[in-house]
């Protein structure tokens, strides 16, 4: 079984960047991938002829047939378990579920078979599996086509969990979860699939692997942790904090990328600079990934917080109808709220507390 990724040509090749989608990127990664691998495989619904439901895997059964970019039955525990089938035999099959919720009725071959098999062998037996689930909001559609259910991946030992937020992210990410020999949940951000950046399909920018988080923006007041679908909201967040002026908010933004393994080195530095932080997802709050960030951001950084953790999520409710996703979705004014609520008078409360004491002495 081979595992080798194709690596990138030299600088000075004959690559030339030009725009792409995050949702092209993501199909010359599996392009790639296959032509590098013919243990790799492609399954799931209308992945074949269609081309899926967002074209990602458009083109793949016609250069590679239909025995390795495969049409399934409307059956996601079928897909999954006949896909843990094709990893015990050495192949290395790329699941696609047509949208998050979709997921759900092959949730239970996760759980069991997927996130153990490699424990349960003691090591002997890997699992190069990578699931890729269409998720979050932002694009009209009704429940089951618009969830965020990252949290549940992230609360079941054993599978990886990868969302990116960039073009270059969709492509590396993706290359590295099939090269991987542990399961990977590779969430993709619907509503990013058609926003675009400068790059080269031919000579791709080198990105870091899974487990490591990114710095999208610098800044000195405060952090904002989030991923995926929220990347964007976020700088735009930052900019306007900038721009207005009036606080003074210098804000840095976190692009976690990977979500199990989690960063936690690039987090705790970036908070332990700033003294003030606040998670932003589309997920639900209560029990929610934000949870568990703000959790091991305090247990780190508690001498360092100059205010609690406070998050920005999804509302606690099932997915409303698309007129009122608006309402439901993070925003730029509730992060800013949120921002707003760092206690920013601790600093200088503390200051004058200082000065009264002769400059902290006694």
């Amino acid at each position: 079984m081979s595992t080798a990724v194709r690596q990138p040509p030299k600088a000075g090749g004959t690559g030339r960047r030009k725009p792409a989608t995050l949702g092209q990127a993501l199909g010359r990664a599996l392009r790639d991938a296959m032509a590098d691998d013919p243990d790799v495989h492609v399954l799931g619904e209308d992945v074949g002829t269609l081309g899926g439901v967002f074209r990602v895997t458009d083109g793949l059964a016609a250069e590679f047939g239909p025995q390795r970019c495969a049409d399934t039955p409307l059956a996601e525990a079928g897909i999954l378990g006949t896909a843990v089938g094709m990893a015990m035999y050495g192949l290395r099959p790329v699941v696609e579920m047509q949208f998050d919720a979709f997921a759900f009725p092959g949730f239970e071959q996760l759980v069991s078979h997927v996130s153990r098999m490699r424990n349960r062998t003691r090591g002997r037996m890997p699992m190069p599996l990578t699931v890729r689930i269409p998720y979050g909001g932002g694009i009209g559609g009704v429940e089951h086509h618009s969830d965020s259910s990252e949290a549940y991946y992230m609360a079941t030992p054993g599978l990886h969990v990868v969302t990116p937020a960039t073009v270059a992210d969709a492509y590396g990410l993706l290359r590295a979860a099939i090269a991987s020999d542990d399961p990977v949940v590779f969430l993709e951000p619907k509503r990013l699939y058609w926003s675009k950046a400068e790059w080269s399909p031919e000579e791709p920018e080198q990105v870091p692997g899974i487990g490591r988080a990114a710095v999208r923006r610098r800044g000195t007041s405060a952090t904002l942790i989030t991923y995926g679908p929220s990347v964007p909201l976020c700088l735009e967040a930052a900019e306007a904090a900038r721009e207005e002026g009036a606080e003074g908010w210098d804000l840095e933004v976190i692009d976690l990328r990977s979500l199990v393994p989690f960063d936690e080195e690039t987090v705790v530095a970036s908070v332990r600079r700033t003294g003030r932080a606040v998670v932003v997802h589309e997920s639900p709050g209560f029990a929610g990934p934000g949870g568990e960030i703000a959790a091991r951001v305090t247990e780190r950084c508690f001498h360092y917080l100059e205010a609690p953790v406070l998050r920005v999520a999804g509302f606690d409710i099932p997915y409303p109808p698309p007129m009122l996703e608006r309402h439901h979705l993070p925003g730029v004014d509730r992060v800013l709220d949120a921002v707003a609520r760092l206690q920013w008078e601790s600093g200088w409360t503390r200051q004058q507390g200082d000065a009264g004491r002769g400059g902290g002495a006694g």
